[in-house]
């Protein structure tokens, strides 16, 4: 399983701290109305933690293994061909999914299809730069040789968020002992070694393009005198 890293790393001292963290930012986050439809991409199977589904009734987790808690509406499809109608969602969570996925930039061609105009869009991501990330990954053989995803930088998602017309409200950093929110232009500055994970909130932004109408050229119209009676009046003057 390529996200047996993700689900191991959990169990570690420091995975179950990430978690609560996560858990706590994901509660937070999620700021849509019940009524509105909520799209989660990557089953974790605790998602009663930080969603009430009995409340949110238009929450659904897709993922490939059918992998999600027992009270929410899980969706067995690929995460690059999602089975949902564009335009269609309000709100999407992506937690730790990209990493994993081998075929991450046409998932995320998948993700602006669906999403709404203005909706929502929250992605976590491992810090590719976190010392204790790779050493638990090194230090564990079988998770190693089970292990396939490529960390994604901050820089990196900030780019494909651009090309597709998403803007960055906020950037999360999660530590062991709390967690770090950048709002705009600071989201895209700061750069932190220390955070295990971190968290990007956008909204897709839809731009239509105002058609103008073809402008009609009018040629300036010139009044020809006589240029006769030009000369005539001309030499009137002159002789008077």
């Amino acid at each position: 399983m390529k996200r047996d890293f993700l689900f191991a790393y959990y169990q570690t001292p420091r995975g179950k701290l990430l978690k609560e963290r996560e858990v706590a930012y994901l509660q937070r986050s999620i700021t849509v109305g019940c009524q509105q439809t909520i799209l989660q991409v990557g089953g974790l199977g605790w998602e009663n933690e930080f969603i009430d589904c009995s409340l949110y009734q238009h929450f659904s987790v897709i993922d490939a293994k059918n992998l999600a808690c027992h009270e929410a509406r899980k969706i067995q499809a690929k995460s690059y061909a999602l089975p949902i109608q564009s335009d269609s969602i309000d709100m999407i969570i992506v937690p730790h999914l990209l990493e994993f996925d081998a075929s991450r930039f046409q998932t995320f061609r998948e993700l602006e299809r669906v999403l709404k105009p203005e909706g929502t869009l929250i992605v976590m991501n491992f810090n590719p730069w976190n010392f204790w990330i790779w050493y638990q990954f090194l230090l564990d053989k079988k998770l190693a040789n089970s292990w396939r995803g490529h960390f994604i930088s901050r820089s990196r998602l900030f780019d494909w968020l651009k090309i597709l017309n998403f803007e960055v409200l906020n950037k999360t950093e999660f530590y062991l002992d709390s967690t770090k929110t950048k709002n705009g232009a600071d989201a895209l500055n700061h750069f932190s070694l220390l955070s295990s994970t971190y968290a990007v909130k956008a909204i897709k932004r839809r731009f239509n393009p105002i058609l103008m109408n073809k402008s009609m050229s009018f040629l300036p119209r010139l009044a020809v005198a006589n240029p006769m009676a030009a000369k005539v009046k001309h030499e009137n003057v002159l002789k008077t």
